[in-house]
C-alpha cells in the first residue's frame, strides 16, 4: 500500500477510538496507536485507565503503541511539542494520517486540524457527524465491548462508572445524557470487538471518587 495511505489512531483506550479504528481499516494502513499518558501517574489522561492495560488493548489489537508522556498537568505548549515529536517521528516511517474518533465538538476537531497544520499528517474523522444514539447502537451490535471506568457527576449519575456499555446501559441513560458521552459525561475502555485478537480480560473494582470524577478502577484478571 503506497505510504500516503499508512496511518496511526489517536488511542483514548475508549470506544470511539476503537470504533474508528473499525471504520477506517478498509480503506487505510493503520500501523500504529498513538495515546498519551500523566508520566506521574501512569494512567491515560481523563479515562484514567492504567498505561498496562493500553499496552494490553494494542497486543490484541496486534498495533505498536507510541506512548507521549505528559506532565500533570501539563501547559499546552509542552503538549504540543512532544506530540509535535511524535508525529515527526511517525512521517519519518511514513504516517501521513492521524485518524480521531470525535463525533461533534467542532472546537476540539478545529484545534486538532490547526495542530496537524503543517505537520505532513492530515486528520482524519471517520465517526464525524454522525448521530450518536445510532453509533451507540451500532457499537454494540457489531460486537464492541468497553466498561464505562470514569463518569463526570455533574452531567450523569456516578453510579454509572463500572457499567457495561452495552443495551441496558443505554436505555437505562437519563435524558439529555448523550449516548456515546460526547460531551464528557463519561469514558469507557474497550475490551473487545472488531479487530481485537482476543479480549482484554480485566476486574472492575468498585467505583471511588478521584479528582472530581467517580472512577471505577480496572486491573487486569
Amino acid at each position: 500500500m503506497e505510504a500516503s495511505r499508512r496511518g496511526w489512531v489517536s488511542w483514548s483506550s475508549g470506544k470511539d477510538a476503537a470504533f474508528a479504528l473499525g471504520v477506517v481499516g478498509a480503506s487505510l494502513d493503520v500501523v500504529g496507536l498513538l495515546t498519551t499518558v500523566d508520566a506521574g501517574s501512569g494512567r491515560v489522561p481523563v479515562h484514567g485507565v492504567a498505561h498496562e492495560l493500553v499496552r494490553a488493548q494494542a497486543r490484541a489489537l496486534g498495533l505498536p503503541l507510541h506512548v507521549v508522556e505528559l506532565p500533570w498537568p501539563c501547559p499546552n505548549e509542552v503538549y504540543e511539542a512532544r506530540t509535535g515529536e511524535a508525529l515527526a517521528r511517525a512521517r519519518r516511517d511514513g504516517v501521513a494520517r492521524l485518524v480521531f474518533g470525535d463525533l461533534h465538538l467542532r472546537d476540539v476537531r478545529d484545534y486538532r486540524e490547526r495542530s496537524l497544520s503543517g505537520s505532513g499528517v492530515v486528520p482524519l474523522f471517520p465517526l464525524w457527524g454522525r448521530p450518536t444514539a445510532a453509533l451507540a447502537t451500532e457499537m454494540v451490535q457489531r460486537g464492541l465491548r468497553a466498561v464505562v471506568t470514569s463518569v463526570d457527576p455533574a452531567q450523569a449519575p456516578g453510579e454509572l462508572a463500572g457499567r457495561w456499555f452495552d443495551a441496558r446501559f443505554l436505555a437505562d441513560l437519563p435524558p439529555g445524557i448523550d449516548p456515546c458521552g460526547e460531551r464528557g459525561e463519561f469514558h469507557t475502555f474497550v475490551v473487545d470487538g472488531p479487530g481485537f485478537a482476543h479480549a482484554v480480560d480485566v476486574e472492575v473494582g468498585a467505583p471511588v471518587e478521584r479528582d472530581g470524577f467517580v472512577v471505577a478502577e480496572l486491573s487486569r484478571r
